[in-house]
């Protein structure tokens, strides 16, 4: 092997290196829309390979398999599923405020049933797409540049004349980063980016009297009004969605709740999710009031009915549906787009401006190559209505000139050398014509039955439009004014042509309240097992599995249903939940991970301790920390309505490793990390306020923390493992608190 040939490199600047360029392609290249067409590239390609291959709104479908094979030999070399899936979302009314694609065939529906494979489906461009997005492709308005084998030109972007980032909204997770833009009305965007381009200065608040805020294609009720200014300063924030609900009263009394729109998230599999979770309410007797679930939707659009008792509140079991299933959502926002070669997120002006710069590039091309070819055609017009002046003279020279090459020389230059003439006068007229190579070839490839009188009517006319349109083209050239009409009049045919009506209310409503009913009070048992799984079970269940139920789970205790459970955390945090909220059923059900039905973030904390809110209002509670402060706490003082609350203080670099209620426990021993252990009185302990700080329990030796704690009751032998070693606890010789401890060796 050559050694010259090897490149010696530190591995994780390699590998930082190469991480970071994935990255960047992921970003770039696949998983981000471009702010100025809305489109990724994996969308653009297959718009303009259907655009290539001609398959136009007008022209028959042709297999999507087809299109997919073409886009990806060409143009996409990242695998068919990826190009089929880009396809058959742009051709789906449910997830696009407007589609770019008609699909013919089995397209999946809101429900989440996929769609039919690609041999079987066809397609072809929405007429839509044609006309604004595909529109000017031909009149050199974008770069192209080569495809991934340099075998062919793709557009880097379309001519998009709408602003589709916004009008159909994007959802892409890339590296590091993620894009969530919600769909809206077309006519709304339209109205709002017209306000901009008359007035720059304009703000975020008075461009929401036009774009009122999301408009989702399932239709729903965004709840948060009031929310929707910031989120469109910023480009960040969440919109709360609920689904529609009508009251259909029956002729026995009873009355049906029928949901016939559903929150934007819940499209797909979370339609079928949401009737399981009703049906799991009624099985956890979190409510009583459902006779019958049936989902009736159908191509018409969604009716979920839910038949009642007849003496149920209706109201109040939407309030129920509204807290605990997906009938209410929220729609993440994070505007995120490529932005001059850049991911940015994006406030709604910052957006409306990339889009009305990115319509004057397109369209100042567009109008200087349109010029140009005006400008060619008036000196062409100008020579033909020139030369039939003086036709005589051309045939003449024409007749005597013995090839091309003397007679164009003649017309441009004037040149009559070895031309016949028939007479003097015509070889100094000729010797006098200055006609342009442009105008010389036109000639002389002019064919005869131009010279009929019409024919030269109809040549002055076209010249006469030729110089209107030069005329337009420079004023719009020239006049900022003028190009900006220009481009509100084509939104305005976009606007007539295709804009519908808003499907999506906007208000400020008021949080869901549900009354739950007075319910007999009933002792549970709760279970978390060692991976966070938690539920409640009967007690005679318990009693039937109670060496399998305290083997297996962390934490077992006795609760009511009625009761709370508290969960203390190594951040020093007290999270509640309400035993109600907890899973309830058989003892092999495996429960719901307990970060899914309170505050705790099991990634910033660990879970130190969990009880019954009843069982500490009896007793006061121990807590140590890793840099041994230690204090009592009056029980009590958890007994809080808030989810979360501070349990204690902490020092800086401090965290909570015990929390115990204190029972019949005489002694505690703090365990270091070095080997220590001190063994002092309870009693030693003070009382505090649960803000308090504490007390130091022992002196640490430098990097050195309190690892365990343990405690000992009188006449109770207490031993534990330590390297191996058997210590008998109970045996050690007690001490006083903040003192050094006993250094044990093994």
């Amino acid at each position: 092997m050559d050694d010259s040939r090897i490149i010696k490199t530190e591995y994780s600047e390699e590998m930082q290196k190469s991480f970071i360029d994935y990255a960047m392609s992921v970003i770039i290249a696949r998983a981000l829309p471009d702010i100025r067409d809305g489109l990724k590239p994996v969308q653009r390609r297959t718009l303009y390979d259907m655009y290539e291959l001609g398959i136009r709104y007008d022209r028959p479908y042709r297999k999507s398999a087809r299109i997919v094979g073409d886009t990806m030999g060409k143009y996409h070399p990242h695998g068919d599923s990826s190009i089929y899936d880009a396809l058959v979302v742009m051709t789906q009314e449910f997830k696009r405020g407007l589609p770019l694609v008609d699909g013919h065939g089995n397209f999946g529906n809101i429900e989440g049933d996929g769609a039919a494979a690609m041999r079987y489906t066809e397609a072809r461009l929405a007429r839509v797409t044609q006309e604004a997005f595909l529109g000017d492709l031909d009149k050199d308005v974008v770069d192209f540049v080569p495809n991934f084998d340099e075998t062919e030109k793709e557009p880097s972007v379309l001519p998009v004349k709408i602003p589709n980032f916004l009008v159909n909204g994007s959802e892409g997770i890339a590296v590091g980063m993620a894009t969530s833009t919600p769909p809206h009305n077309l006519g709304e965007v339209i109205d709002a980016m017209k306000a901009y381009m008359q007035n720059e200065s304009i703000t975020v608040g008075e461009l929401m009297r036009y774009l009122k805020g999301p408009d989702f294609p399932t239709g729903g009720i965004i709840t948060n009004k009031d929310d929707l200014l910031n989120i469109y300063e910023t480009g960040t924030g969440k919109v709360k969605v609920r689904g529609k609900v009508e009251y259909e009263k029956q002729k026995n009394g009873k009355i049906n709740v029928v949901i016939t729109e559903i929150p934007y998230p819940m499209i797909g599999m979370n339609i079928s999710k949401f009737l399981s979770d009703v049906a799991g309410l009624v099985e956890a007797k979190k409510t009583m009031d459902v006779t019958d679930i049936s989902n009736q939707s159908s191509k018409e659009g969604i009716r979920i009915v839910i038949e009642l008792r007849k003496d149920a509140d209706a109201e109040n079991f939407v309030n129920l549906l509204y807290k605990k299933t997906r009938l209410e959502d929220t729609f993440g926002v994070n505007m995120l787009a490529i932005s001059e070669g850049r991911p940015e997120v994006m406030g709604l002006k910052a957006i409306l401006k990339a889009s009305v710069d990115f319509q004057f590039q397109v369209a100042t091309r567009k109008y200087t190559n349109l010029l140009a070819k005006e400008l060619e055609r008036k000196e062409i017009q100008e020579g033909l209505i020139k030369a039939c002046n003086v036709i005589d003279l051309i045939i003449e020279i024409l007749r005597g000139s013995k090839d091309r090459a003397m007679a164009k020389a003649c017309l441009v230059e004037g040149k009559t050398a070895g031309i016949k003439f028939k007479s003097k006068e015509s070889k100094i007229m000729a010797e006098q014509l200055t006609f342009s190579e442009k105008q010389a070839n036109a000639i002389l490839e002019m064919r005869l039955y131009k010279l009929i009188g019409l024919e030269i009517e109809a040549l002055i006319k076209e010249h006469e439009d030729t110089m209107a349109n030069i005329y337009r083209y420079e004023d719009i050239l020239d006049r900022r004014d003028s190009m900006a009409q220009v481009i509100i009049n084509e939104l305005d045919g976009y606007k007539k042509a295709y804009a519908r009506k808003r499907r999506t209310v906007i208000e400020n409503a008021q949080e869901a309240v549900y009354k739950e009913r007075e319910m007999e009070e009933t002792e549970l048992i709760f279970l978390m097992d060692r991976f966070g799984y938690a539920k409640t079970i009967d007690l005679p269940a318990y009693e039937r599995n109670r060496e399998a139920a305290d083997a297996e789970n962390r934490f077992v205790f006795s609760c009511k249903n009625t009761g709370k459970v508290c969960l203390f955390t190594s951040s020093g945090q007290l999270h509640t939940i309400k035993v109600m909220d907890l899973p309830y059923g058989k003892f092999r059900d495996k429960g719901i991970p307990i970060d899914n039905i309170s505050n705790y973030n099991s990634e910033k904390e660990d879970i130190v301790f969990i009880t019954s809110q009843t069982e500490l209002n009896l007793r006061q509670v121990i807590f140590v920390t890793a840099q041994s402060m230690v204090k009592l706490v009056s029980g009590g003082e958890f007994d809080v309505s808030k989810r979360t609350v501070a349990a204690t203080k902490l020092g800086e670099d401090d965290k909570v490793v015990n929390v115990t209620p204190l029972a019949e426990q005489r002694n505690i021993i703090l365990q270091t990390k070095d080997g220590y252990f001190l063994k002092f009185d309870i009693e030693e302990i003070p009382e505090k306020k649960k803000a308090a700080l504490g007390v130091r329990g022992m002196k640490l030796g430098v990097g050195d923390i309190v690892e365990n704690v343990h405690y000992i009751q009188s006449g109770v032998e207490t031993a534990v493992e330590y390297k191996g070693k058997t210590i008998l606890l109970s045996n050690m010789k007690s001490g006083k608190r903040d003192g050094k401890g006993t250094k044990i060796r093994v």
